[in-house]
């Protein structure tokens, strides 16, 4: 979708989770309506527009997946990430819409 943005399926990334979930941290760049109507398990919510001043949230030497409705936010938000010298950042490719199709589950967060 976008060059030089790294992708993740989500069958991929849901194995992924499962065998190394430590080591990845879900953002979701939803806003936070959408974050709050159902997320993936244990993603972290950080509105597209919040994340330059909450930059300091994000580990840089953690994997990051980006993730959003249809993966067009997130890929945005994995280009700024890299423009900021982030290098393990992915998108999830069709984003939750994706997650959802593939029968992956959604969940209500927790008080945020």
């Amino acid at each position: 979708m976008y060059r030089n943005i790294k992708e993740v399926d989500a069958p991929e990334l849901a194995q992924r989770l499962h065998a190394q979930s430590d080591d990845i941290h879900v953002i979701d760049v939803r806003e936070m309506n959408e974050y709050t109507a159902g997320t993936m398990p244990g993603a972290k919510a950080i509105p597209m527009a919040t994340v330059p001043v909450r930059m300091n949230e994000l580990e840089q030497d953690k994997e990051l997946v980006v993730i959003c409705r249809s993966g067009a936010r997130s890929a945005q938000v994995c280009m700024f990430l890299q423009q900021q010298g982030f290098e393990n950042v992915f998108n999830l490719r069709g984003g939750l819409m994706s997650w959802a199709r593939n029968g992956l589950p959604i969940e209500l967060p927790q008080a945020v």
